[in-house]
C-alpha cells in the first residue's frame, strides 16, 4: 500500500487543487510503480508559514531574497 506524504504551506489551497494533487500523485504511482489506486493513500499537510524554511530562512524572508534577486537587488 502505498503512502504519500504532501506537505505545503497554508496559503489558501483550495478542495478542489487538494482534489488535483491526490488524483494527480495517485496516477503517478498507478503509472510508474502499477500500483492499485484502490490501495494508494495521499495525505496533504498544510504548514503553517513560521514552520517552514528554505535555504536557513523562514520561507517569507526567502521569498523576499528571491524577489530581490529577480529585480536586481532594489
Amino acid at each position: 500500500m502505498p503512502f504519500v506524504n504532501i506537505k505545503v504551506t497554508r496559503e489558501g489551497v483550495t478542495a478542489e487543487q487538494k482534489k488535483a494533487l491526490i488524483k494527480g500523485a495517485t496516477d503517478l504511482l498507478v503509472k510508474v510503480l502499477d500500483k492499485n489506486p484502490a490501495t494508494t493513500v495521499v495525505v496533504i499537510d498544510e504548514v503553517e508559514m513560521d514552520n517552514w524554511g528554505v535555504g536557513g530562512l523562514p520561507t517569507a524572508e526567502y521569498r523576499k531574497k528571491l524577489a530581490e534577486q529577480a529585480s536586481g537587488g532594489k
